[in-house]
């Protein structure tokens, strides 16, 4: 009888352990969501500094990270979560729980918090992505992006970069270079929002429905959007009056 006792408190204590677990990864996507939407609106408030209307229209994904890291000289491997969202024949995927982690990532002295935001900008890209884990290398795969409300007609990040970066420290946006940084699938947060390990491929091809949690974020992305697309429409029509 004892050691009946002893062992339904011990069952006790595990699925009390794993709810506390569940409530805490559930609580912390949240506020990953709800920081990544807070990202994307003050990107959109600031359009003469920030993201270029040309580039966020032709973006296949975009990729969130926010307050990538927090502390005084930086260098070297670090770590942050995210969350990613792709194009649809609908319009925007629901959104994927990312991690990025490792490699070199040259950052400013004194920097107290960045965030950063990919911009996957081809097929090649893309397929990078839904593989649920790969390695930033090179020039040829990541660039920094561009800043300002249009970007150069100059630039090759249309046609040569699979991905564009961007870093936004205390409001200004700077280059950030991610060399060797692994960018995959977060399979904690993804079970915590979504009740289960949703293949990552799965949520990003738009197959799943956007959970309730990610309402927030979803409304930020569509705005944003729809701001460069509105942008954008506006300055052809002006070119072509002139």
């Amino acid at each position: 009888m004892k050691r009946h006792l002893v062992l339904v408190a011990l069952s006790l204590v595990t699925l009390l352990g794993n709810l506390a677990w569940a409530g805490s990864a559930r609580e912390d996507a949240s506020e990953r969501l709800q920081n990544s939407a807070d990202v994307l609106k003050e990107i959109a408030a600031v359009p003469d500094k920030g993201i270029p209307e040309e580039v966020l229209n032709d973006a296949k994904c975009m990729v969130v990270v926010p307050h990538l890291v927090k502390g005084g000289f930086i260098v070297g491997a670090k770590h942050g979560r995210g969350v990613a969202v792709c194009r649809t024949s609908a319009g925007w995927s629901a959104p994927a729980f990312v991690s990025v982690g490792g490699g070199s990532w040259g950052l400013q002295i004194g920097v107290e918090g960045v965030d950063l935001v990919m911009l996957v900008m081809n097929e090649k890209g893309l397929q990078h992505l839904l593989s649920s884990k790969f390695q930033i290398s090179g020039e040829g795969s990541a660039a920094v992006g561009p800043v300002g409300r249009h970007a150069s007609a100059g630039t090759d990040w249309k046609l040569n970069s699979e991905l564009l970066t961007y870093s936004r420290a205390r409001g200004v946006f700077a280059g950030l270079t991610l060399e060797g940084a692994v960018v995959e699938h977060d399979t904690d947060s993804t079970t915590a929002i979504y009740g289960s390990d949703v293949p990552f491929k799965t949520i990003l091809l738009g197959d799943v429905s956007a959970p309730a949690p990610a309402a927030p974020f979803m409304r930020a992305v569509a705005a944003i959007s729809h701001q460069a697309s509105v942008q954008e429409a506006r300055e052809h029509a002006r070119a072509h009056q002139k």
